[in-house]
């Protein structure tokens, strides 16, 4: 006889979602803003956080979590950029769950941080599942992969806050349809917003770092109301 699964994966689910809630109100209580990145491999990740970092440079304080199956690399580019890094090693896992993000917290001096950012592995199936105690997700997909990651994705792509669509200096050589993107995407999540951006010549980012130091500033102010 066939054995159900799905009860197992329940359980998971559930645990996970407890220990997200306790990440959640640790990032709260420090005044930490939180985002939980993820894209397919190669779309731009730590290019983007690269850009980032620099974009924001002087007026936010940033740290990172870096998940990847093997290596220290992306952390060690992150760290290069005068920021906190750690780096979560997944050993195959093809995501990252709440309690990983507990043990890599406390490697991090959260006194001075405004902004976490946590890259998740790349893969748009896995990660959309976990929550990770972030306060908003974030997508990354890249031009090179097409307009039609919306209708075989659909999930990541519903959950999302916002969409950066990265190397659109690309388009010309691709096949690519932005209009298709964008009216695919906001038939999954009407309020999703999207960036076109470019992490190599910098386009489009300015809309895009606007954004976060809205969002910091506002949870900033939400956070001290409570006190």
């Amino acid at each position: 006889m066939a054995q159900i699964k799905v009860p197992v994966v329940r359980n998971i689910l559930q645990a996970n979602e407890r220990l997200a809630a306790e990440n959640r109100k640790r990032f709260d209580n420090a005044g930490i803003f939180v985002l939980n990145l993820m894209s397919s491999p190669g779309a731009g990740k730590t290019s983007l956080l690269e850009k980032t970092i620099e974009g924001l440079a002087g007026r936010i304080g940033i740290a990172v979590i870096e998940g990847d199956l093997q290596s220290s690399y992306d952390a060690e580019r992150i760290q290069s950029k005068g920021v906190q890094a750690v780096q979560i090693n997944t050993d195959g896992g093809c995501h990252l769950d709440g309690n990983m993000i507990q043990i890599a917290l406390d490697s991090l001096d959260l006194s001075a941080v405004d902004l976490l950012i946590i890259e998740n592995v790349g893969n748009l199936v896995c990660p959309a599942e976990f929550n990770l105690g972030e306060h908003d997700k974030i997508m990354i997909l890249s031009v090179a992969e097409g307009d039609d990651k919306p209708l075989k994705y659909p999930l990541m792509f519903q959950i999302c806050s916002v969409l950066l669509v990265n190397k659109i200096d690309l388009l010309p050589y691709t096949d690519c349809d932005m209009n298709k993107i964008r009216e695919r995407a906001r038939q999954l999540n009407a309020n999703q917003k999207v960036f076109e951006i470019s992490c190599r010549t910098g386009e489009g980012f300015a809309p895009w770092l606007s954004w976060i130091e809205e969002k910091v500033r506002g949870h900033k102010k939400l956070q001290a109301g409570k006190i």
